[in-house]
């Protein structure tokens, strides 16, 4: 006996209620079959192309049936068939895009189910989805001007819908704020450019923001997704996607460190917080209040005025990141510290020599300031004294004061002083022995402490005034620098010349009449700088020739020896004999 027809499939699987769809059945035993039905209509025809295939021309029906085909051993299973209506659309959205195409479009309408193409004008989708009998998605392909999208399916093609290529600009975008924000996203940031009408994503890096609004053609307000690092940030439209801008996400902020931990109640002093991911902070906070004002110094530290308070409160940073972690800072009664002193009262307007300050209440202080210049560095040695290292400083006084958990000192007076200056010496020379008296003339004299001619201090010295120094030359010898030391540093040195003794070795002629005129030559040595002639206690001119020459003009006098001497600022030199002889008697 001959066994049962079966049907596998049958392709198409839906065609026109009007009929005349040509079906192929395929399956198995199809041995001299006799008929084939849709549902209980025979086909219009059939023709057996091999014993596992027939072709058949579907009859007019509606609905869904069953196919059969009956041979002498039996008839076979059925197999779903469809009459599907021509396929009708209703809408297309959005209804323009760019030339280039790419745009993803919805169609609605009816009889969607078997579509077999969807074309816009008379080129064929880059792609299509049958979501379901009333919607498809589709892929515009390139084109131009306005054409009819249309959908064909086993019940015909569809009408037309009109969709518009346009000349759609590309989106620009040109910044975002905030440019930064916390790891776990959520917030809201601004997108500006050109470009955004029809937007149809915002992407940050290759991860969609949660959700967008465009508010016009010009701003797209978009929620943060999450992510890590910088990304670039994109808005997807009909002309296309735009170039990126950066977006930073940031991490928490953490603090690991206040110091000092603790302050006055009243508040005012400054801390340190240390720890990390600070950049950008919008707020330091003291338990609820916030500090009296912040500076970033770092990522990993900020300095901060603390507000008023009270008991231990929690300090937190908050930034783009996030609000951070709390670490304890407490307002406890710390006493104002007190300066009663400072030695030494005065330094160089350059600073850098070191102060003792004095007084109680020094215990954790944070700063030393000198005027409103912080000291270059301080010690605290203990609760009643602080040594600090000057800064520079302009002439004239200026107010120490010392900043500590309990609030900021009285000040105590510093004078800046400034560099002495020597512009001259009077006299400028003296005798190797010294003991002469030398008054120096220049600025800033005042608290001189030292005098020194080269290497040699003074013996003594005596300040006049603020321009005026008088100092006992020490012994020495040839020219050395005269300079004065004071608190502002040491002066520009002048020269002072070391004078040796003058010495007389002969004089011509050694002797002459009583009246005065006769023209004595003195040799010797050391005669450059004379002062004086003296024929014995009386000064006669003189002209300097040489060191080893000076001519002078013999005075009268009575008749008989005479010592001439030579003075200069080294001393009085030796003496040698002139005798006046009286004209002979007749």
């Amino acid at each position: 006996m001959a066994s049962p027809p079966e049907i596998s499939s049958v392709t198409p699987a839906a065609g026109s209620p009007g009929g005349g769809t040509l079906v192929t059945l395929t399956g198995s035993n199809f041995i001299q079959p006799s008929a084939v039905r849709f549902g209980p209509i025979l086909a219009t025809s059939f023709t057996v192309v091999s014993a596992t295939q027939i072709t058949a021309v579907a009859p007019p029906g509606n609905g869904t049936v069953q196919i059969t085909v009956t041979t002498q051993g039996g008839t076979s299973n059925g197999v779903a068939y469809s009459y599907a209506g021509a396929p009708a659309l209703t809408g297309i959205s959005p209804t323009t895009g760019p030339a280039s195409g790419g745009t993803a479009v919805t169609l609605t309408g009816t009889n969607l189910l078997a579509a077999t193409a969807v074309r816009f004008g008379a080129a064929n989708a880059t792609s299509f989805t049958v979501i379901s009998a009333t919607q498809i998605t589709a892929v515009v392909p390139p084109g131009s001007g306005t054409v009819q999208v249309m959908v064909a399916g086993p019940g015909g093609t569809s009408n037309g819908v009109g969709y518009s290529y346009v000349a759609v600009p590309v989106p620009v975008v040109s910044g975002v704020s905030p440019g930064q924000g916390p790891a776990a996203g959520g917030n809201t940031v601004t997108l500006t450019g050109s470009g955004f009408t029809g937007a149809t994503a915002v992407r940050f890096g290759s991860t969609p923001a949660s959700s967008f609004t465009v508010v016009s053609a010009t701003q797209i307000t978009a929620v943060v997704p999450p992510g890590s690092g910088t990304v670039q940030v994109m808005v997807a439209g009909p002309g296309g996607t735009s170039n990126g801008v950066g977006y930073s996400y940031v991490p928490v902020p953490v603090v690991s460190g206040v110091s000092p931990g603790q302050g006055p109640a009243a508040g005012g002093n400054t801390v340190t917080l240390t720890g990390s991911g600070f950049t950008g902070a919008t707020a330091v906070r003291f338990g609820s209040t916030p500090a009296s004002s912040f500076t970033v110094v770092s990522a990993t530290q900020i300095t901060a005025v603390v507000p008023p308070g009270s008991g231990t409160v929690q300090v937190m940073v908050a930034g783009p990141g996030g609000t951070s972690n709390g670490v304890g800072y407490s307002y406890v009664a710390v006493p104002v510290p007190v300066l009663t002193s400072v030695s030494p009262g005065q330094g160089p307007v350059g600073g850098g020599n070191t102060v003792t300050l004095s007084g109680s209440g020094l215990t954790g202080v944070t700063a030393v300031t000198f005027g409103s210049t912080p000291a270059t560095s301080f010690t605290v040695v203990s609760a009643t004294q602080i040594t600090a290292v000057a800064p520079p400083g302009a002439t004239g006084p200026v107010q120490i004061t010392v900043t500590g958990p309990g609030g900021t000192s009285n000040g105590v007076t510093y004078f800046y002083v400034g560099v002495p200056t020597l512009t001259g010496a009077a006299p400028a020379l003296g005798p190797v022995a010294g003991g002469n008296t030398v008054t120096l003339s220049g600025t800033n004299l005042l608290g001189a402490t030292a005098v020194r001619f080269g290497a040699t201090p003074a013996l003594p010295f005596t300040v006049v005034s603020a321009t005026q120094i008088t100092a006992v030359a020490p012994p020495g010898s040839g020219t050395v620098q005269i300079t004065a030391v004071t608190p502002g540093g040491t002066s520009n040195g002048i020269p002072y010349t070391y004078v040796a003794v003058p010495v007389l070795t002969g004089l011509s002629p050694a002797e002459g009449p009583l009246i005065a005129g006769t023209t004595v030559t003195l040799f010797g040595s050391g005669l450059t700088t004379t002062s004086a002639v003296l024929f014995d206690t009386t000064a006669t001119s003189f002209t300097v020739v040489s060191d080893t020459w000076v001519t002078a003009i013999a005075p009268s006098g009575p008749a008989g020896p005479v010592n001439v001497r030579v003075t200069t600022p080294g001393g009085t030199s030796n003496s040698l004999v002139f005798t006046r002889v009286g004209a002979p008697g007749i």
